[in-house]
């Protein structure tokens, strides 16, 4: 047997071998890089945030089964690549409602995002111009609608609308929306009351926060949150003039279940830009909206936020490609915390993607900083899960590239 020769270490060919990284003095640039995924965010997040506000983001409605089953649908997709098939340069970009996208996904819309972290919807704005994607303003965002246009004065801007028991209020955020150059209304149709957000009824949360022995003794180990929060100005709903009472109050005073089809209409006819409708959770209702005329359409359960057990937006995607054909504009929301995930969803025939809670973790991680690194982080998953599967562009993806794996079966 030949003996391995032994000999005294080299300091010289260590050094080959070994490098040592230079220490980044910068706390937040250190504690985003440290970040690979959005959950290392929502980590970071959870850290730096008060429960109240964290919650809000990260939590859904009842027991949280329409999130966790959103999410689990996307864990359960089976990728079939195409080998020897070298797919280098990597074009990510999109056309969707008429404009480009430098991505297949864009910011959905949030309300209270700057209680999330002081920079709110202009961080958001601001990080979607920056990558060439589309960012919506939610009617109960804390940004206006002209801020969001100064933060994104050339990209393209989106606004997401709850129609009013009042109606002159839906009107005028309309009005003021157009007035703004924004190119895309969002009708949200799947908000008659509000869901049952327990986590946020636990927590007292609201606008402005209803504070409590926990709730301060919470926040207090986090100086930096209320330094944010004391020296900023006044947090509130800034597109709309009333706010008060715990955010079930806030919808249930905004939202009407009243709304139809004439609500529709009127909008339709009021608005110059392209109109989607927001929250569609059926078959039918795809159909019957598309032959109503509309844009397009976003397949959602608003996050997991309001009937628990709803549908699972990615679960009815193919059937709903398959029922509207291939020229509708078919968007899907809910659930997507990796690249892969808005890689599936493109290949089974979704037109867009929209990401909510992903892009508030990087937001509470680092404000603007935060959130690029959210859309840089989806953005290399994309590439590599493209290049894995020996496809060159999203117009290459097809529904052959992908397996929806099931767990729920309908009985019978």
């Amino acid at each position: 047997m030949t003996r391995t020769r032994r000999q005294a270490p080299r300091p010289a060919e260590l050094l080959e071998l070994v490098s040592f990284k230079k220490p980044d003095l910068n706390g937040k640039r250190r504690r985003l890089e440290s970040a690979l995924t959005i959950a290392d965010l929502r980590a970071i997040a959870k850290r730096r945030t008060p429960r109240a506000a964290f919650d809000y983001t990260d939590g859904a409605a009842e027991g949280e089964l329409s999130l966790a089953r959103a999410r689990q649908a996307f864990a359960d997709v089976e990728f079939h690549p195409d080998v020897l098939r070298p797919a280098v340069d990597v074009d990510t970009s999109v056309e969707v409602l008429g404009g480009p996208s430098a991505l297949p996904f864009g910011i959905a819309p949030t309300g209270f995002t700057r209680l999330m972290q002081t920079e709110g919807e202009s961080a958001g704005a601001g990080a979607a111009a920056a990558a060439g994607i589309p960012f919506t303003l939610s009617t109960l965002g804390t940004t206006t609608i002209e801020d969001v246009k100064a933060a994104n004065p050339l990209g393209r801007n989106w606004f997401q609308l709850y129609v009013m028991r009042d109606r002159s209020i839906s009107y005028g955020l309309v009005e003021r929306a157009a007035a703004a150059g924004f190119d895309t209304l969002q009708f949200t149709v799947d908000t008659p009351i509000a869901g049952a957000r327990l986590r946020d009824k636990r927590n007292g949360f609201s606008i402005p926060p209803q504070l409590t022995a926990g709730t301060v003794l919470n926040a207090a180990v986090r100086p930096w949150w209320w330094w944010d929060f004391l020296t900023t100005p006044k947090l509130e709903f800034a597109s709309l003039s009333t706010t008060g009472g715990t955010v079930g109050d806030l919808l249930d005073m905004a939202m009407d279940p009243t709304i139809s089809y004439e609500d529709l209409d009127v909008i339709r006819g009021m608005w110059p830009g392209k109109l989607v409708v927001k929250g569609v959770q059926s078959v039918a209702d795809a159909t019957k909206l598309l032959d109503a005329g509309v844009d397009g359409l976003v397949l959602s359960n608003h996050g997991g936020r309001q009937l628990d057990r709803a549908p699972v937006p990615f679960h009815l995607l193919p059937a709903v490609r398959k029922e509207v054909g291939d020229d509708a504009c078919v968007m899907v929301d809910t659930g997507i915390m990796n690249g892969a995930d808005v890689v599936a969803a493109m290949a089974l025939g979704a037109s867009f993607t929209l990401i909510g809670r992903a892009y508030l973790y990087g937001l509470m991680a680092g404000g603007r900083e935060g959130v690029d690194r959210t859309i840089e982080i989806l953005r290399s998953e994309i590439v590599r899960t493209m290049r894995l599967l020996g496809v060159s562009s999203i117009a290459e993806l097809e529904p052959r590239h992908v397996t929806q794996l099931h767990r729920l079966l309908p009985r019978g």
